[in-house]
């Protein structure tokens, strides 16, 4: 995170780690530094501490992302804030920040402001109060952060995460009972959705200091 000033030896939190993914590009930018991970999932938290297990870096967690504690310099979050709400959790994680400490996260939002009802349908399921990027930047200056950086994520991102899944709805398609089989139809529906109407939305990752 040069953008944010991230030193070698930045201690750093990464909630809602889910199985520890994004550790590795964390300590990348601090190789000298310590990754607090924290998540309330049990199974993702079993994942990352195996994933980690030895490396006295990396500290990993089952701890609610609305009671972080301890003080970080830079706080990562992937895809979670919406728990919370943008304002709501900058607000909440602005007492946990490091002098010049800055947070980064990366948050749902509308690319367009005519998107299919296809796009619509799918998020009305999942996040129905998403916004588009004018409503990420004013939910950021509502909890009295100035913005350091943003772009959205790439296509080749969004790839990366869906082809494991679309091998495992493979795997899992053949002798689903009903109820495994909605699952899997809505997990395929969600990749559809995206392939079909990628221009229409996405993540956006925002890097962003108390102002």
């Amino acid at each position: 995170m040069a953008i944010a000033g991230t030193g070698s030896s930045a201690e750093m939190a990464d909630v809602g780690c889910g199985p520890g993914a994004d550790i590795a590009a964390l300590l990348e930018v601090a190789p000298e530094g310590h990754v607090t991970a924290l998540d309330v999932t049990p199974h993702f938290v079993a994942a990352a501490r195996a994933r980690w297990a030895g490396d006295a870096r990396v500290t990993v967690l089952k701890a609610d992302m609305k009671a972080i504690a301890n003080t970080y310099d830079l706080i990562w979050c992937a895809g979670a804030v919406y728990f919370m709400g943008v304002t709501e959790a900058l607000s909440a994680w602005r007492k946990v920040l490091r002098p010049g400490g800055a947070i980064a996260f990366t948050e749902a939002c509308w690319f367009t402001d005519t998107p299919s009802e296809r796009a619509r349908a799918n998020w009305a399921r999942e996040y129905p109060t998403m916004t588009d990027e004018a409503g990420v930047a004013a939910r950021i200056a509502a909890a009295g952060y100035e913005v350091l950086e943003t772009r959205r994520l790439s296509d080749q991102a969004w790839e990366n995460y869906f082809t494991p899944i679309d091998a495992r709805i493979s795997d899992l398609r053949p002798g689903a009972d009903a109820d495994v089989a909605a699952v899997l139809d809505q997990a395929e529906e969600e990749a559809a959705c995206w392939r079909a109407h990628r221009d229409e939305y996405g993540y956006l990752l925002s890097v962003v200091r108390p102002a």
